[in-house]
């Protein structure tokens, strides 16, 4: 099985994650290695429900707030040009990167 790296990227914004995802791929496609992805994977939900009454009187109205959390993975044959590129991008501070070897 020929190895590659596994790029995960992880955030809140949806438009930053799109945004590297595309980065990333414009770097395999001008050095001409193999690339899979950016394969979406399910957006997590986190859910919180609060009382608006902060002393449990009055009527029983609740806010609800959610955060999304997005997902994204690239496969990509690691190039040493590449990866290095790679390495180097500007990442927001608001989308986290993971980067696995696997052979």
């Amino acid at each position: 099985m020929p190895q590659f790296a596994r790029i995960k990227l992880t955030s809140t914004n949806l438009e930053q994650l799109d945004r590297v995802a595309n980065e990333i791929k414009e770097i395999t496609e001008k050095t001409g290695v193999k690339m899979k992805g950016p394969q979406p994977l399910p957006t997590k939900m986190l859910k919180i429900t609060t009382r608006k009454a902060p002393t449990g009187e009055g009527t029983h109205t609740f806010d609800h707030w959610q955060m999304r959390i997005h997902r994204r993975i690239l496969d990509v044959q690691p190039d040493d040009r590449t990866m290095r590129q790679i390495t180097k991008l500007r990442i927001p501070d608001d989308v986290k990167v993971e980067l696995i070897l696997t052979s």
